[in-house]
């Protein structure tokens, strides 16, 4: 199947064969999602979570938006999450967080990955100096991840069915990214020689390159890394595009809360368990991504090197 035959199907997707019906108790399950301030796709998926009874942390930059989130899905659910700041972009956030969990908690079973920036100005870096999209999307999460290992480890052991799930939004985007150019990924010349949208593309491949790559390096450790594209969705993700774009855009856009349906079958579900290095797609299914970049292991592997590598000596 072709990249644009793969596109179409991923933009216009049939009906859902899964629901939040389909949930099963989460009663003794501990859970971080990531961006967990504003927007319809987060509050999708932690209102299904916390109805399912799993102990969820809010993990986002902006407490005063985390912590609003938190009570109004108490006030829908009766079920009150944990806020935990997380500022993606700032590599010392990443750490004090990950600290700041794993001083209350000692397992983690599911780790939505889900937090990320799409299109904003070439300007806009992290605060270490990397393309923001890319340090927030990928290294962000990567750094994160590696920080509560110890926890999602232990995690495995507990869950009841010797896993501890890692979900890793991607998109449609990165069908069109042919590779990752390592010399983009902090500020200099090739990065400002480049635009936005080829980095916000590259940046889903790396979201898809990192599953893949944790999934090798820890899947007989009870780890199950999946990479997914939530499907296009009517977010606030759009932001940062002009009126042309946004309005274009819509054209292939569907209703927020159906985005939550693949993360919560993969990381919630019997069969989420059977689902280590794969790619689903919307709404809940398995696919075969056709763009070789996203199966080249070589790749993924010197992209975890390269992660590594920034992160050594934090």
């Amino acid at each position: 199947m072709g990249v644009a035959q793969s596109f179409v199907q991923e933009a216009f997707p049939p009906k859902s064969t899964f629901s939040v019906d389909d949930i099963p108790d989460l009663t003794g399950k501990v859970v971080i999602v990531t961006g967990a301030n504003t927007g319809y796709l987060i509050a999708s998926l932690i209102q299904a979570l916390l109805s399912h009874n799993a102990k969820v942390y809010f993990a986002s930059r902006s407490q005063e938006k985390g912590e609003k989130a938190i009570q109004d899905l108490k006030a829908d659910t009766g079920k009150e999450g944990i806020y935990l700041k997380l500022d993606l972009g700032d590599l010392k956030s990443i750490k004090a967080a990950a600290e700041e969990f794993l001083s209350k908690e000692s397992d983690l079973h599911i780790l939505f990955n889900n937090a990320g920036v799409m299109l904003p100005p070439l300007s806009d870096v992290t605060a270490d100096g990397y393309d923001l999209q890319f340090g927030t999307n990928v290294l962000g999460h990567f750094y994160f991840t590696k920080l509560v290992l110890p926890a999602l480890l232990k995690g495995a052991k507990t869950s009841g069915d010797g896993t501890a799930r890692v979900l890793n939004t991607s998109s449609g985007a990165s069908l069109f990214a042919s590779g990752i150019d390592f010399n983009t990924l902090k500020d200099g010349p090739a990065r400002k020689k480049t635009f936005s949208g080829l980095l916000y593309n590259q940046s889903k491949l790396g979201n898809i390159l990192f599953s893949n790559e944790l999934a090798r390096r820890y899947g007989d450790q009870g780890i199950v890394s999946a990479a997914m594209n939530p499907g296009n969705l009517n977010s606030e993700l759009s932001r940062h595009m002009g009126a042309i774009g946004a309005f274009t855009l819509k054209l292939f856009l569907h209703p927020v809360p159906l985005g939550a349906l693949t993360q919560l079958y993969a990381g919630t579900t019997a069969e989420g368990a059977n689902l280590n290095g794969k790619y689903l797609g919307p709404w809940a299914r398995v696919r075969t991504n056709p763009n070789p970049a996203a199966s080249d292991a070589k790749l993924a592997g010197e992209l975890w090197e390269w992660c590594e590598d920034q992160v050594a000596n934090l």
